[in-house]
């Protein structure tokens, strides 16, 4: 039996799926174990010949928002998001909507510094919406001027918005502590 999708549906419809096939390792479904020591890299989408095209366009997202973020700050984090956009963070209430996004993170690029990189990504099939994930750094000073870096993991989610432009509709993070080892490092620079 086939059932036909449609609308805000398929998209509530994908994002559940990607959810799910987002948090699934975390809570072991069907997951495989690497042997003891041995992790495996996902493939660099600019140097693999066989990366799909969906996560290119997810991975340029990514570097044009962390590029846009890079240089202004607040500002830019919240316009990359949807109307209906949500962020989700340690301990905190649930930030919804552009508008709401935008008074939450009203910081300078000269006092924060927030970098991050896509570990992964996939499309979904109908190729309107998508999600990557990877690993966050940000930096800042204490009131004494101490370095400060918080570290930790995101998941994003894109979704085509009706103009053709790619909007975020939900970003999450949760922090590590910078000793937790390579899982919340960004990757060296070559």
């Amino acid at each position: 039996m086939r059932v036909k999708v449609s609308g805000i549906w398929r998209s509530i419809l994908c994002s559940a799926v990607l959810l799910g096939t987002a948090f699934a390792p975390r809570f072991g479904f069907g997951q495989l174990a690497f042997p003891a020591g041995e992790a495996q890299a996902a493939p660099n989408p600019l140097t693999d010949p066989t990366v799909k095209p969906g996560k290119m366009i997810l991975f340029d997202l990514e570097a044009r928002f962390a590029k846009d973020v890079a240089e202004r700050g607040g500002a830019a984090f919240a316009d990359w998001f949807a109307e209906d956009g949500v962020v989700l963070g340690n301990g905190q209430a649930p930030v919804v909507g552009r508008v709401a996004i935008a008074k939450s993170v009203a910081w300078s690029p000269k006092v924060y510094q927030l970098t991050w990189t896509p570990n992964d990504g996939i499309m979904g099939p109908s190729g309107d919406i998508g999600y990557t994930w990877g690993h966050f750094e940000g930096h800042s000073k204490d009131a004494n001027g101490n370095p400060v870096t918080t570290t930790g993991r995101f998941i994003t989610i894109w979704r085509k918005q009706p103009d053709g432009n790619w909007k975020v509709v939900l970003d999450a993070g949760s922090n590590e502590e910078p000793a937790a080892g390579d899982c919340c490092r960004l990757p060296a620079a070559k």
